[in-house]
């Protein structure tokens, strides 16, 4: 066993995990953060994105203990007093989500990609969501969620 110490959604925690397991799995069976999605275990679909410490990363793809000392927020941490993020509300008024499961991934992206480039273009927004899939749309209304939280064209 290996003890780590880490802030989650804000809140320092401490825990004693085997090396082996995975940041994903740390922040569902640990800490309850179901809203992290496991959707493939080999990197491909994005699902499991959270931040470590600010940059989006993919949670199935880093070891709990490589977030030793580190800062997590998963997308139960970016809603504010009952106010949720401004990501989080451009996806509910723009409809960037159908079943839901690539929503909370597509969202963590989406905070990373505006905080490099606050003003994509709409093939900038496609670029830079290309590691994460949708089973179910044809991207459409998400690069139109993002487009309208950067305040572009919707």
């Amino acid at each position: 066993m290996a003890r780590i110490t880490l802030t989650v959604d804000g809140e320092q925690v401490t825990d004693d995990v085997e090396p082996r397991t995975l940041l994903v799995h740390y922040l569902r069976e640990h800490l309850g953060k179901t809203g992290t999605v496991i959707g493939c275990d080999t990197s491909n679909c994005g699902a499991c994105t959270v931040h470590l410490d600010g940059r989006s990363v993919k949670s199935c793809n880093v070891l709990a203990v490589q977030a030793d000392g580190h800062e997590v927020t998963t997308i139960e941490g970016l809603a504010r007093g009952g106010e949720l993020h401004p990501v989080q509300e451009a996806f509910r008024e723009c409809h960037g989500l159908q079943c839901g499961f690539c929503t909370p991934g597509m969202i963590m992206q989406s905070i990373d990609l505006l905080a490099e480039n606050p003003s994509p273009t709409e093939d900038e927004v496609r670029h830079g969501l290309e590691g994460n899939l949708c089973r179910c749309t044809g991207y459409h209304n998400i690069v139109r969620s993002v487009l309208h939280a950067a305040g572009g064209a919707q």
